[in-house]
C-alpha cells in the first residue's frame, strides 16, 4: 500500500474529501506493509522503527512541515462544531481568533523541518493523521453519551463520567475521565463532546458553548488558565475524558481500516 492510499482510507472514515490542514505526508512511501503507529512520533521512535524492519511511521500529534506551520488554519472547523449547538456564526469566529492567533503565533517558531528530516535521512515513509482520528472518536462518543442520557433530563456529572467508564479504553486508562468544572452531582444539561479541531479554543470558546445552552463540554484535556475562567464564569461544566484515550479511539478505526486492507500494525506511544 501506498502513503497516499493510507491517507485516503482515513479521511474516507472520517467523511472528509480533503486532507487537512493539520494531517501530511512528509515522506512518501510505497510497497507498505508495516506500519508503526504512536499518538507522538519523533526521531527517536523512527529509529526504532528502522531497527524494527518498519515500512512507514505514523504519528498523530503533527510534528512536521505544513501540519505544523499550518496547525492553526485547522482550528476553524471548531466554527461549524459551535453553529452545530447553536452559537452564532459571526459570534463563533470571534471567540476562536484568540486562540487562533495564539497557536498560529507559537507554531510559526516551530522546528517543523526537525522529525520529517530524520525520516528523509532514514529513508522511512513518515506522515501524521490528527484531524481525522478526532472527528472519528468525537462522533463515536457524542453518539454513545446522546443514546446513553436521551432519556435522562436531570443526568448528573458523575451519570456521564459513569458512561465513559462503560467505555473499554476510558475504564482501563491510566489517565481516564474526571470532572475538572463542577462536581458529581451538578446536573450536566446538554453535552458537547469537542475532540477535533486542533487544540482546546480557550475560555471565550466555552463561554460561547454554554451561552448557547450548552451545560457539560466533554474534551480530551483542558489548559489550567481555561479551567480557571471556567469556574469563575459559573455557568457550565467540563469533564476531561482523557487524552491517550480518547485519541486512541479514532486512531484504533484507522488501524482496522488499514488491518482490512492487509498492513500489519504496531501500536504504540499512547495508543490504548
Amino acid at each position: 500500500m501506498k502513503t497516499n492510499q493510507m491517507m485516503s482510507l482515513a479521511l474516507e472514515l472520517a467523511d472528509l474529501s480533503e486532507v487537512p490542514y493539520d494531517s501530511t505526508i512528509s515522506v512518501s512511501g510505497e510497497a507498505i506493509k508495516k506500519v508503526l503507529i504512536g499518538v507522538d512520533m519523533e526521531t527517536q521512535e523512527l529509529l526504532l522503527a528502522k531497527e524494527l524492519g518498519i515500512d512507514c511511521v505514523v504519528s498523530h500529534h503533527p510534528k512536521a512541515d505544513t501540519a505544523r506551520t499550518d496547525f492553526s488554519k485547522v482550528m476553524k472547523k471548531q466554527i461549524d462544531r459551535m453553529v452545530t449547538f447553536g452559537v452564532p456564526i459571526n459570534k463563533a469566529e470571534k471567540v476562536l481568533s484568540k486562540k487562533l492567533k495564539s497557536v498560529e503565533l507559537s507554531n510559526h517558531v516551530a522546528n517543523y523541518d526537525r522529525v520529517s528530516s530524520a525520516a528523509r535521512l532514514l529513508n522511512m515513509p513518515f506522515m501524521n493523521i490528527h484531524m481525522p482520528a478526532d472527528l472519528i472518536g468525537q462522533k463515536i462518543v457524542q453518539e454513545f453519551l446522546d443514546e446513553k442520557f436521551k432519556e435522562q433530563p436531570k443526568k448528573k456529572l458523575k451519570d456521564i463520567v459513569s458512561a465513559l467508564n462503560e467505555m473499554e479504553i476510558y475504564r482501563n486508562a491510566l489517565a481516564g475521565p474526571v470532572i475538572r468544572v463542577g462536581s458529581e452531582e451538578s446536573y450536566a444539561g446538554k453535552i458537547a463532546v469537542l475532540f477535533a479541531g486542533g487544540t482546546n479554543g480557550g475560555e471565550d470558546v466555552f463561554k460561547a458553548y454554554f451561552e448557547a445552552g450548552v451545560g457539560t463540554i466533554v474534551c480530551m484535556h483542558v489548559p489550567e488558565d481555561v479551567k480557571k475562567a471556567v469556574e469563575k464564569q459559573n455557568i457550565g461544566n467540563i469533564i476531561v475524558a482523557g487524552h491517550m484515550a480518547s485519541d486512541s479511539i479514532g486512531l484504533n478505526k484507522i488501524i482496522e481500516k488499514w488491518e482490512d486492507h492487509g498492513l500489519e500494525v504496531t501500536k504504540m506511544s499512547g495508543i490504548l
